[in-house]
């Protein structure tokens, strides 16, 4: 089965299910419904389209960020999915249209929950515009909605993307015009349905998008987190937990928490707070949607949440939770987002703090109540005597690897690019980050024995500038930025 991987069409990777003879086409005018008795589980190469009636099994795929597909697995198992199966840029499950609600609410994660819905032989665009054509767009929505539509291939024989997704585009509006005497509009920014299309070299997948707007957008940013560099995707920053082996109640410090992102996540986890309460998705614009069942579950997911907030609350006792950032307004921004995403004042213990230094004690956020929260302390004090716990972060990196990671690429055949014959020199800026993160690593070795660091980071230099030998490196996609998740171990030092 093809399935739409999250990352650029040079590096996606589609499971391939052996030679497959060729088929004579089926002249069929309409698709036969599925045996509502038999599980979903037709042969792709048929060029009879697979579309699942409303109400029975559904095939879903949930991208994720290269790198979490295990990860993700789990999550989907414990939200109670079926056949969870990770492949390149996702996992693969099935369930019921209920599921398909808990996953879109519950999922830290997935970037987005997709529901097949026909899958065919396809070798050109014509092929692709009757496949198209012959599924049955009005059982999900009507030609009032607004429409849009994303294609992306590996190793396809078609030739354009762009003339790919117009003809399907074509397709869906041909039928609609001919059954019901218009077609829905095309809107490429807001649009009531999305359908997603994956060509591989054989066949085509048809896709409807269940969420809408991606996953990780979790509704709490504020505007401006749009300024200065872009902050790490949620459902990233809720992976690099997991990798990082964070449990609830295990103490947990960001040292570099920019907007708060690692922050919030868990925070919210801890909470029980669902990422999706403050959205909208897709489905509740389908026909067949449940309104009723989806209310019944959002507010018991809201009735977890506010007992567990209330908790906090009334005990007057922050969570296991800390973070500082040497920029005040990182600080701020970070204490505004956590009150957006629904976490009470003061329960996550943040800082201003420069992590690396050898003096100079951070100054504490106010906050109403007083907090018992362990947090990290300054370089030039003695570790608190609180249970070990987890650094988990993602560092800024120095001008230089960021020129490198923008650069427009340049490819000519038979040629290596400049940027590998004649790296940029060093500035001042760069020598700076370094010398930080040499700091940074001496305040871990110093003061953070027995426990765990985690950094997200594209430089493969960052163990050697921090003076440490990781015990586990993931690779990891950040965005189209690939990334390695360092984790250390740090050893207590002896007592003198």
């Amino acid at each position: 089965m093809a399935h739409p991987p999250e990352t650029p069409r040079s590096d996606r990777r589609t499971p391939r299910n052996g030679p497959r003879s060729p088929q004579p086409r089926p002249q069929q005018p309409r698709p036969q419904p599925l045996n509502p008795r038999q599980p979903y589980t037709q042969h792709k190469t048929s060029q009879q389209p697979v579309a699942p009636r409303p109400g029975a099994g559904l095939q879903l795929f949930a991208p994720c960020p290269r790198g979490l597909e295990p990860t993700l697995a789990q999550e989907l198992t414990e939200l109670g999915a079926d056949a969870c199966q990770p492949t390149g840029g996702g996992v693969a499950f099935s369930g019921d249209a209920a599921l398909a609600m808990s996953v879109n609410l519950h999922s830290r994660i997935a970037s987005r929950v997709l529901m097949r819905v026909a899958a065919a032989r396809c070798r050109d665009e014509d092929e692709l515009y009757k496949l198209v054509r012959r599924t049955e767009w009005e059982r999900w929505f009507s030609e009032r909605l607004t429409l849009r539509v994303d294609v992306s291939a590996h190793r396809s024989p078609l030739r354009s993307l762009n003339f790919a997704a117009l003809r399907v585009k074509d397709a869906i509006c041909d039928r609609f015009r001919e059954l019901a005497g218009a077609r829905p509009s095309v809107d490429t920014r807001s649009p009531d349905v999305r359908v997603f299309v994956f060509l591989d070299a054989i066949d085509a997948t048809i896709y409807l998008d269940l969420s809408g707007e991606s996953l990780f957008k979790r509704g709490w940013r504020g505007v401006d987190d749009s300024a200065g560099a872009a902050p790490l995707k949620e459902n990233l920053a809720a992976g690099l937990l997991a990798l990082a082996g964070w449990q609830p109640g295990t103490p947990l410090h960001d040292p570099l928490c920019g907007s708060g992102t690692l922050l919030i996540e868990a925070a919210q986890h801890t909470l029980g707070i669902a990422p999706g309460r403050e959205r909208s998705f897709g489905f509740e614009k389908l026909k067949g949607f449940d309104a009723v069942a989806f209310a019944n579950l959002k507010q018991a997911a809201e009735q977890k949440a506010a007992e567990s907030r209330a908790a906090v609350v009334s005990s007057k006792q922050a969570l296991a939770i800390s973070g500082g950032d040497i920029d005040p307004r990182a600080v701020e921004r970070t204490r505004r987002n956590l009150l957006r995403a629904g976490v009470p004042d003061g329960a996550v213990v943040l800082k201003v703090e420069d992590f690396g230094a050898p003096r100079a004690a951070p100054a504490h956020v106010p906050a109403p109540a007083p907090s018992a929260a362990p947090s990290p302390a300054p370089a030039n004090q003695a570790l608190p005597a609180t249970p070990r716990g987890i650094i988990v972060t993602n560092p800024p990196y120095g001008e230089r690897l960021h020129a490198q990671l923008h650069a427009p690429y340049e490819p000519a055949s038979g040629e290596r690019s400049s940027a590998a014959e004649d790296p940029a020199p060093m500035t001042a800026a760069d020598r700076a980050h370094q010398l930080a993160m040499q700091r940074i690593g001496t305040t871990l070795r110093q003061h953070f024995g027995g426990w765990r660091a985690c950094f997200l980071s594209p430089d493969p230099e960052l163990p050697r500038q921090l003076g440490m030998q990781p015990r586990r490196r993931t690779p990891l996609f950040n965005g189209a930025i690939e990334c390695r998740l360092f984790c250390f171990e740090i050893f207590d030092r002896p007592a003198r």
